[in-house]
């Protein structure tokens, strides 16, 4: 199963993710600080990152603009899982660098971050590079600004769609126990 690099400094949700994950099949490697992260990545090349933002030394966006700028790395989807509701500029500025999702840990179950990395590995190996092409090749957009706008309407509509997935859950549980 594919390989997980999980970077966070708070030990008690690196357990508890970590365990969750693994329950679920995946390899989790960790680190608690983005330079640890940053050696671990080019030690057990991830298939996936998930990187929290505020943490000491390296914080998670110069990770994630160092992994971009390496091409042995750029192509890694990086989610940008954080306790703190971001601003746009921050939520923009994760994605303008490369991110593929920003997730709020508070506002999302550890399942619901397990099915978002099932759901971008999955894309990542099947879709993403031809989405990127796409993207790449479309003279309509134009800026940087007009891409991290275009990836924020994507990540905004992929939040709707996981909460449209936990309230269908909710109501066959709801079913479910009523028979």
């Amino acid at each position: 199963m594919a390989k997980i690099l999980l970077v966070d400094d708070d030990p008690l949700l690196v357990r508890m993710y970590q365990k969750k994950l693994e329950n679920d099949g995946y390899t989790v490697i960790t680190a608690d600080d983005g330079d640890t992260a940053l050696a671990k990545i080019t030690e057990v090349k991830p298939d996936l990152i998930l990187l929290d933002i505020m943490m000491p030394k390296t914080n998670g966006l110069q990770v994630l603009a160092k992994l971009k700028e390496d091409k042995d790395t750029a192509n890694i989807p990086v989610i940008l899982l954080t306790n703190v509701y971001g601003s746009d500029e921050d939520i923009d500025r994760g994605l303008e660098l490369g991110a593929v999702a920003y997730l709020v840990k508070a506002s999302n179950q550890p399942k619901v971050v397990v099915a978002k990395v099932k759901e971008i590995l999955a894309g990542y190996v099947h879709e993403l590079p031809k989405v990127k092409a796409i993207i790449q090749d479309d003279k309509t957009i134009k800026t940087s600004e007009e891409k991290a706008k275009a990836s924020r309407e994507v990540a905004k509509a992929n939040e709707a769609i996981q909460e449209a997935q936990g309230k269908i859950e909710e109501a066959k549980k709801k079913i479910s126990d009523l028979s």
